[in-house]
């Protein structure tokens, strides 16, 4: 799921992008997670690398989309920029944020659709995404093809991915919630499982990563059917 951000101010074009990205979702058949916000001011605020694309437009009321793009950038080193306007005057200070393109305003779907897939590409998550994850450390990135489960273990939840295991303090209902729409499953009360890595199922429990997972009893079926509704 590839997380999209909408900054404008103006409901008009923000109800436009909104249905451009729908669009775009259903022909191209990548899942998109959109949210809006109405100034520069919103996304910046407690700003936490959790998004993969943010179109911006550049003429807001409170913070402006230039200034708000350089305060993001110097939190997020990797997140695609794509200005949204009707005047090209800002393409030099845009070099200086590292900004993709610009869309020009009036917005055509075919324009649009064309920038929006090479910002994809550049992401290098046209097959999937990356979770924000905070711990006491600082904040990381991790792309959620590389995670093979999260387990549960007291306060701490630990990360078994294809790049090695990490440990942070959370709850394991969070990342049920935020990994939903991404293949995960709850195995048992322990385990959050990526389907995608799931090698077979043999009595109760699922192979995965060379690991035996316990899969509940009360979650057997259930299991069974998301895992079939996945393949």
């Amino acid at each position: 799921m590839i997380q999209i951000a909408v900054v404008e101010d103006e409901d008009l074009y923000a109800g436009q992008l909104m249905e451009y990205l729908a669009k775009f979702q259903e022909e191209y058949g990548i899942g998109l997670r959109m949210t809006r916000f109405k100034d520069g001011d919103e996304i910046t605020n407690n700003y936490s690398s959790q998004f993969d694309i943010i179109l911006m437009d550049i003429e807001m009321k409170l913070m402006d989309g230039m200034t708000a793009a350089e305060e993001i950038r110097r939190l997020d080193q990797d997140v695609v920029i794509m200005f949204i306007t009707n005047m090209t005057k800002y393409a030099i200070r845009g070099y200086q944020v590292d900004a993709l393109d610009y869309v020009l305003k009036p917005v055509s779907y075919f324009d649009f659709s064309q920038k929006l897939l090479r910002a994809i590409e550049k992401t290098g998550k046209r097959g999937g995404s990356s979770i924000t994850i905070e711990s006491g450390s600082g904040i990381r990135k991790v792309k959620i093809d590389t995670i093979y489960y999260i387990e549960s273990e007291g306060h701490n939840l630990i990360f078994h991915t294809i790049g090695g295991e990490f440990s942070i303090r959370g709850k394991m209902k969070d990342y049920e919630d935020r990994l939903s729409e991404d293949g995960f499953f709850r195995s048992n009360k322990g385990y959050l499982v990526n389907m995608k890595y799931v090698d077979g199922v043999e009595g109760g429990d699922c192979l995965i990563a060379g690991q035996r997972l316990l899969i509940s009893r009360a979650r057997k079926n259930d299991f069974m059917v998301a895992l079939a509704k996945y393949m």
